[in-house]
């Protein structure tokens, strides 16, 4: 039954691509991914295999690609991806040896996969739990672990109707959680091959803050006007029911500066969103052609994708959007840079945003009165604004380590075993 809804769900998004560019682009990136694995597979090399649903599990999982690449050159590194927002951004990232699609959990794809594949090891981020997968890499005695997952007592895994589902739980070697909860629900199901370790993600956003390179048109936006600098919000992720939310009182603040970077943007929405805002707004595209267009307007919009991680440092406050759709983005990525973050309603799935929220540093809001309440004691108070950030920064240095601990739970302690055993 299960192979039968995921031939279902193939059959669906090949039906549904023509007028549906994710579907279009998970279409022909599966229809390419047997030439890419024949091309850049080598026969001859040993391969660890990691894979990311999306592009927030891939940054979760990079600060532990990177270690195994620097630790053991002699192994090659395949990513796989089944999102078309974490393969399209990262197709061409230089730091594993090949990148493609996730062929469909369907028996003959799964067997064709790891034949031509044969990885030493299987590494899931966070929350990839793929049944024929998991059961054909147990039979051939790979190795498979899950790393940075967390768990929830409303998820299916913990539903006796859903036993069946939790007992897939078991395919895995390890699974390293982020808190302890997490480690207390696997148990309730039988679950014990797990260890706390806590949350990759967090070693990855110190990593970029530590090597962000300068973003000159920011530098130039934010600089002091006449020996005062602006204070600025950055708007991360960007949907319009976020700027429902902060819109109007950008609107009514003109000395207050944004920078906007928009979670999706085509031209119409660009333009859009330049309209909403009465004091003017420029593109940072726009800026290459004449540097300084941003001169007497209060919003700067970053339409490319790459630069939002090291865009938080040039502001003094971070909203972070989607809290008011699905669920809310990256809050790490901004807190590294020790500023307080707000975010919509829609954040409880995410341990960080709770935990930030009982420190103080983060800020989540439920409307455009709160978002306005918020503003207005944070950028009109600057003892207020650094106290809470720098309580962002402290947060954040308490919960590094993570890639550490899963490095040395996997290769340290696994070697020693076989030793041991030897």
């Amino acid at each position: 039954m299960y192979s039968l809804l995921i031939h279902f769900y193939a059959f669906i998004v090949a039906m549904i691509s023509p007028f549906h560019r994710k579907a279009r682009l998970m279409r022909f990136g599966q229809w390419k991914t047997n030439s890419i694995l024949r091309e850049k597979i080598d026969r001859n090399a040993k391969y660890i295999w990691f894979h990311a649903s999306s592009l927030g599990e891939f940054e979760q999982g990079r600060p532990m690609i990177e270690k195994v690449k620097a630790q053991y050159p002699e192994y090659k590194i395949l990513l796989t991806f089944f999102s078309p927002s974490g393969y399209e951004v990262r197709k061409n990232y230089s730091g594993v040896d090949c990148v493609c699609y996730l062929p469909f959990d369907t028996p003959l794809r799964v067997h064709r996969f790891l034949d031509r594949v044969k990885p030493e090891m299987a590494i899931f981020v966070k929350y990839e739990i793929w049944r024929n997968y998991l059961s054909e890499l147990s039979d051939r005695n790979i190795p498979t672990y899950l790393i940075s997952a967390v768990f929830r007592p409303d998820q299916k895994f913990f539903k006796k109707s859903f036993s069946w589902y939790g007992s897939w739980l078991r395919w895995f070697k390890r699974i390293f959680v982020q808190n302890e909860e997490s480690r207390a629900l696997l148990h309730g199901i039988g679950i014990d091959n797990v260890e706390v370790t806590g949350d990759t993600r967090f070693d990855q956003v110190a990593n970029i803050r530590a090597t962000r390179k300068p973003i000159p048109e920011l530098e130039a936006f934010t600089a002091p006007v006449e020996g005062k600098r602006p204070v600025v919000m950055m708007a991360g992720s960007s949907w319009p029911l976020d700027e429902d939310v902060y819109a109007p009182w950008i609107n009514a603040h003109p000395e207050v500066r944004l920078v906007i970077a928009p979670h999706e943007f085509d031209a119409e929405r660009l333009e859009r969103l330049k309209e909403r805002f009465e004091n003017g707004a420029v593109l940072m595209s726009e800026l290459k052609e004449n540097p300084d267009a941003w001169k007497g307007k209060q919003v700067l919009v970053i339409d490319c994708f790459g630069l939002l991680s090291s865009a938080y440092a040039y502001c003094d406050v971070a909203y972070v959007g989607g809290g008011f759709g699905v669920s809310i983005h990256n809050i790490n990525e901004a807190a590294v840079y020790g500023i307080p973050v707000i975010y919509g309603p829609n954040h409880h799935k995410f341990i960080e945003a709770n935990e930030m929220a009982k420190v103080g540093c983060g800020l989540p809001i439920t409307g455009r009165d709160t978002f306005e309440a918020v503003a207005d004691k944070l950028f009109f108070d600057e003892a207020e604004r650094k106290k809470r950030g720098d309580w962002s920064e402290q947060y954040i240095k308490s919960k590094l380590g993570a890639t550490d601990k899963v490095y040395e739970a996997i290769f340290q302690q696994e070697a020693d075993k076989e030793r041991r055993k030897n």
